[in-house]
């Protein structure tokens, strides 16, 4: 008789799910967009790391301690810069009804326009070059391939969403992770509160070992009054760390051009990391009106740890313990054809007495005054491996992320890491800034920022490699420097956008830059940068 009325109810669900799916019309929709972009500046990292005067390398991750080569100056130390790149992006979606969907998301990039051709020694393979002459390339990125489903209640009286596949996984994206990865994201909704719970699969290692890592996360917020009040909790079990390295360098000492995981065939096969890591990040944000201001206020604090996987030889080597914070505030005035407002940011920076240029357990401390002691504690706000924080934050042309760039722009800031946890581009500083905009027409808008950027590492500077007089003890300074923008908006067509500005960084001690093996300090040339990015939109 239970059987009976088991295959009964089997039944009807089948058929109750029959009827639902055949009385559904396929709908399919594209979208994306195509643009175009010029970049123009000097002594501002580009994307040929070769030509980066401030180190600021993917293995980088609270400093820039390798220092130049004395033959820089013949490379792109005070010397301008020009290019011009593109990206695509098209986007599918299969709809089937209000509670299903699939999603396929490409993206087709052009590093730079006249770009070298892929699979030869200085580029492994055929991504990014869209841009080389006769194009014809194996260029096609695929970004995105995922679910969306709308759970039956089974007697749950709540909207359930789930996602399931390679998605975007983002939580705070300004302040602090953007990634796309593959895991399964839910959605619960009870008004007015929303539930996110998250996993996501980073690395999977050997099937049949515990060397894999997974991202665990929650996030909760609601809307109170005029304001959306949230808050989460993300843990990363990385029982490899760092995820994966290039073979025929070594990791623990790197320096110079080869730290850039650049993907080159010369660098040999890619593989896993030799140590462990357990960090946490919680977090917490208000956004909403109070009378006529808009604000914005978030919080981060990280915390963990990062071990070797076994003893080397008897030798113990300690944890290092990760702990850092950040904090951002912004206001927002509008008022008839005007916006102003202010926005402050601060992130905890590390101490070169006691952390290593990369964090990793057995590492001597960056500063050569505090040798021989080994990395023990990272005091710096840090993101999760493979966060594009620093180029979502959109603070700045110069210094941080904007997006008249690609993909947010390339500022002095940069540290973009997939490998790693690093300090994004908030870690190690804090700024005050002023903005004012005017949407003169309907087609045209003008904002005119200014920001200063102060240094928060302590014993030594987060982008900066200069030393004390005669010595290699590093210098540790605070003035970063002021930073002044113009950005323009112009809507040619609705679906045609033309953004244009620049900026220009009167650099303070803490951008200062020893030479070579000499125990000499240089001050570059003010940094500053003019972009353009045309986007058409569909």
């Amino acid at each position: 008789m239970k059987k009976l009325i088991v295959l009964t109810l089997f039944g009807l669900l089948i058929v109750s799910f029959s009827t639902t799916g055949y009385a559904q019309k396929l709908e399919f929709k594209a979208s994306g967009f195509i643009d175009a972009q010029t970049y123009w500046g000097e002594n501002v990292p580009v994307r040929n790391t070769s030509a980066t005067i401030f180190q600021v390398t993917h293995k980088d991750f609270a400093f820039t301690k390798v220092p130049l080569p004395p033959n820089l100056k013949d490379k792109a130390l005070d010397k301008s810069f020009a290019y011009m790149d593109s990206r695509a992006r098209l986007k599918f979606d299969a709809i089937m009804g209000k509670d299903l969907s699939g999603t396929i998301y490409f993206e087709i990039d052009a590093a730079r326009w006249g770009d070298s051709p892929g699979g030869n020694l200085t580029r492994a393979s055929e991504r990014n070059t869209v841009g080389v002459w006769s194009t014809d390339r194996a260029a096609v990125e695929v970004k995105n391939v995922y679910i969306d489903v709308g759970l039956p209640y089974f007697g749950i009286p709540v909207p359930v969403t789930v996602r399931i596949g390679a998605q975007p996984i983002g939580v705070r994206p300004q302040m602090f992770l953007y990634t796309d990865g593959a895991g399964i994201m839910g959605g619960i909704r009870i008004d007015p509160v929303t539930i996110i719970p998250m996993w996501g699969k980073i690395l999977e290692g050997s099937d049949w070992a515990s060397d894999d890592a997974d991202m665990y996360g929650l996030h909760v917020n609601a809307k109170i009054g005029s304001f959306v009040i949230g808050g989460y909790g993300l843990y990363y079990n990385m029982n490899t760390y760092p995820l994966f390295y290039p073979t025929g360098v070594n990791f623990t000492s790197l320096t110079g051009s080869t730290s850039t995981f650049t993907g080159s065939s010369s660098y040999g096969p890619i593989i896993n990391g030799t140590q462990q890591a357990d960090i946490w990040w919680f977090g917490a944000y208000a956004d909403g009106k109070a009378g006529p201001v808009n604000i914005n206020f978030d919080f981060v604090y990280d915390y963990g740890d990062v071990k070797q996987k076994q003893v080397t030889y008897g030798v113990y080597t300690p944890k290092v313990k990760y702990q850092g914070w950040a904090t951002r505030g912004k206001i927002d005035f509008p008022w008839e054809k005007f916006n102003f407002g202010v926005v402050g940011m601060y992130a905890s920076g590390a101490d070169a007495n006691k952390t290593s240029t990369k964090g990793l357990s057995g590492d001597p401390v960056a500063n050569p005054a505090a040798a021989p002691a080994l990395s023990s504690k990272v005091g710096s706000y840090v993101v999760p491996p493979g966060s594009e924080h620093d180029t979502n934050n959109n603070e700045s042309v110069v210094f941080h992320g904007t997006d008249i760039g690609a993909s947010g722009g390339i500022g002095v800031a940069k540290n973009a890491n997939y490998y790693q946890m690093c300090r994004g581009g908030f870690g190690g500083t804090w700024f005050a800034k002023l903005y004012a905009s005017v949407k003169l027409t309907p087609w045209y808008k003008a904002t005119l920022q200014g920001l200063y950027i102060g240094d928060t590492t302590k014993n030594g500077n987060t982008l900066g490699t200069a030393v004390k007089p005669g010595t290699t003890t590093l210098r540790d300074d605070n003035d970063i420097g002021f930073e002044l923008d113009l950005i323009n908006e112009l809507e040619i067509y609705k679906n045609l956008k033309l953004t244009f500005g620049g900026g220009y960084l009167w650099a303070g001690d803490a951008l200062d830059i020893k030479r070579g093996t000499l125990n000499a300090n240089y001050s570059p040339k003010n940094p500053w940068a003019v972009r353009t990015r045309l986007m058409y939109t569909f």
